[in-house]
């Protein structure tokens, strides 16, 4: 792949093409901003890493689609690489509170992209909130969250759909197996619904009021937290 000496780009510049419809822009390559970008990529998303950090450009080089290294923090440099014409942007910058907020500043003056903002604290995301950042991501936080869920109960995943909404993976408990669940008390009881389940052979299907539960299925469940942990704690 061509570099230019310049900005350290690797691969084939943006400014040459339209960003393709299945394609992100990630600001910022650190820990978060790496893995992120590396997941898109497996997942055969285009992506255009940028940091400041040659360093770290220079890892990345053949694992991203594209990587360069420049300063986010300026508007002719993220026109230059074409960061307007792609649909969503992810800002990765975390120890950096005022490049984070510069550069998604300028994010939220282009049109059309959907913004994506990693906050390494609650000023930090109360900040980006209030430029008008739709999505505020704090994965330490998240993380947290998620994983004392997961001790605190028989759960085994634990997703915040929205505030005080979450879906639950757990084995299916006793008190329901053997049974249509169109004929249990989990609805009036738990105030859960059980979306979808997988057999022992590991087939997942939506879950029906003449799904009949066994001991080996694993089922996701839907619910407030409150239900939903209560409902978790069952054995």
């Amino acid at each position: 792949m061509a570099r230019s000496s310049k900005s350290g780009w690797f691969g084939q510049h943006p400014a040459e093409r339209l960003a393709d419809a299945d394609s992100v822009v990630v600001l910022g390559l650190g820990r978060f901003g790496r893995s992120l970008a590396r997941e898109l990529v497996k997942s055969g998303t285009e992506v255009l890493g940028i940091d400041a950090d040659e360093d770290v450009v220079q890892s990345l080089n053949g694992v991203l689609t594209h990587v360069v290294r420049a300063d986010t923090t300026k508007d002719e440099v993220l026109r230059q690489l074409a960061v307007p014409e792609y649909d969503r942007a992810v800002v990765g910058i975390g120890s950096n509170l005022e490049a984070s907020i510069l550069t998604t500043s300028l994010l939220l003056k282009y049109d059309n992209i959907e913004i994506w903002a990693k906050a390494i604290g609650n000023p930090h995301a109360e900040i980006l909130r209030q430029l008008g950042v739709p999505h505020v991501i704090r994965p330490e936080h998240d993380m947290g969250k998620r994983v004392a869920h997961l001790v605190r109960s028989t759960i085994q995943d634990y997703i915040e759909v929205e505030s005080g909404f979450v879906m639950i993976r757990r084995t299916a408990p006793a008190e329901y197996l053997g049974v249509p669940l169109g004929t249990s008390d989990l609805r009036p009881k738990y105030d859960v619904t059980i979306v979808a389940v997988r057999t022992a052979a590991g087939n997942w299907s939506y879950a029906s009021n003449t799904t009949v539960l066994a001991p080996d299925d694993t089922i996701i469940v839907a619910g407030q937290v409150a239900k939903a942990e209560a409902f978790a704690r069952l054995r």
